[in-house]
């Protein structure tokens, strides 16, 4: 039992490493990028309101589109989530 122990702790510290180290090359070739001009970019997303009705019934209007601002990184930055993110999740609802 304890080899289990020992193995899913080093693991674990690996794997916290691996992130650790993933998100601080993500915010280097980000910076690379903002010195570049090209870090940012935004995506249509789509914006939608769903207005509860009687008998458990839904009414959904579309309210429009416009662009949400993102970083091109792994991870979010800068308050701005992440392109890939945007693109998978192009629907907002209210």
């Amino acid at each position: 039992m304890q080899s289990w122990k020992k193995y899913l702790g080093r693991a674990a510290g690996a794997l916290l490493i691996f992130v650790v180290v993933l998100y601080c090359g993500d915010w280097t070739v980000l910076r690379i990028r903002i010195a570049r001009g090209t870090a940012f970019s935004s995506v249509e997303v789509d914006q939608f309101l769903a207005t509860p009705l009687k008998g458990n019934k839904a009414e959904y209007d579309f309210l429009g589109s416009f662009q949400q601002p993102c970083a091109r990184s792994i991870f979010p930055h800068a308050g701005k989530p992440p392109c890939w993110w945007v693109k998978r999740h192009s629907s907002v609802w209210e």
